[in-house]
């Protein structure tokens, strides 16, 4: 049997060390377990501000493979539809997930909505000025046939908001390095209307109602801590 050399000496001494940092580095911290459980029904009131919730809309149902995969992905969703005063109707979607690990990820809206059919026409970044602070957004423009919806949504990682894939990776590996396990959301937005400018100028009340209505922890939760930030 030919000896072993110095040289695979050090080769095998540093694929071990390299197996041992990994095993170290790993994340075992989940930052779902490090505060009080998030449970959508409650979080989110059914009034707020000049909106109800609407009894009388049934959500629309995913399509079997697309439930699926939100399944393996999130811990929790919530689908309502509100209306307030002036009869403008929002419909919201949240989903939440308890491990934004590598083997997680959000469902974006420009993914999904042509899995069930819908044209993405528009696809744009923005901000949203929630009155203390700003958060990324995204904003879309969907059509299927005749219906025609504009769209806003957001996803956090953490309590921070990321919409661009490189920035949410970077911040999960962040979360990563530090032996924590982020949780995570997707808040979505929407309504039917062929007036984009109108429709996110209603998307964006709701949203600010929204906000003042909640505590400053689910706050963070759903909007990130950077949009308390003066």
């Amino acid at each position: 049997m030919k000896p072993f050399s110095l040289k695979h000496l050090i080769i095998g001494f540093l694929m071990f060390a390299a197996a041992g940092l990994a095993l170290a580095l790993k994340p075992t911290h989940r930052l779902a377990d490090a505060g009080p459980r998030i449970d959508l029904e409650t979080l989110i009131p059914k009034q707020f501000g000049d909106w109800k919730m609407d009894e009388n809309i049934v959500p629309l149902i995913a399509n079997p493979v697309q439930q699926e995969a939100i399944n393996r992905i999130y811990n929790q969703t919530l689908t309502r539809t509100y209306i307030n005063s002036h009869n403008d109707r929002i419909m919201l979607s949240i989903a939440y997930g308890g491990d934004q690990s590598d083997s997680m990820s959000v469902h974006k809206p420009e993914y999904c909505y042509p899995a069930q059919g819908f044209q993405i026409l528009k696809n744009s970044s923005d901000v949203f000025s929630t009155g203390d602070g700003v958060i990324p957004i995204k904003r879309l423009l969907a059509k299927q046939g005749t219906r025609i919806e504009p769209i806003t949504y957001w996803t956090t990682i953490g309590d921070t908001v990321s919409i661009k894939g490189l920035e949410w990776k970077i911040n999960q590996i962040k979360y990563g390095l530090a032996g924590k396990i982020p949780d995570g959301l997707l808040f979505r937005i929407s309504t039917i209307q062929a007036d984009e400018a109108a429709a996110y100028r209603i998307q964006d009340d709701f949203s600010r109602s929204l906000m003042e209505a909640i505590s400053p922890e689910s706050r963070r939760r759903i909007f990130g801590r950077a949009a308390q930030a003066g």
